[in-house]
């Protein structure tokens, strides 16, 4: 019995380098004064889709039991959900 982690290796390599343009992306929009809730959405939204690409492809969860999937996916979402909450909270003073 095998286990395919990554699907491909084509497949793992595209999703490494989709992960080295979001990294170098919300690096650029980090290290600028742009500022406000767009670039905000925007930081988010590509480190939720980092996460789950980690998660579900490099740790190789995606075929796991749902239980494991759950259990990081919703530990991600947790954290996430604090961040943001800590962020609107903190802008709206």
């Amino acid at each position: 019995m095998s286990v395919e982690v990554h699907g491909t290796p084509r497949r793992a390599t595209i999703l490494w380098l989709l992960l080295i343009t979001a990294t170098l992306l919300t690096w650029g929009l980090g290290a600028t004064d742009v500022a406000g809730r767009l670039t905000i959405l925007i930081l988010a939204v590509l480190s939720f889709w980092k996460g789950s690409v980690i998660i579900l492809d490099f740790m190789a969860l995606r075929h796991a039991p749902a239980l494991w999937r759950a259990l990081t996916l919703g530990w991600m979402i947790l954290v996430w959900a604090v961040i943001a909450i800590a962020y609107w909270k903190g802008i709206s003073r």
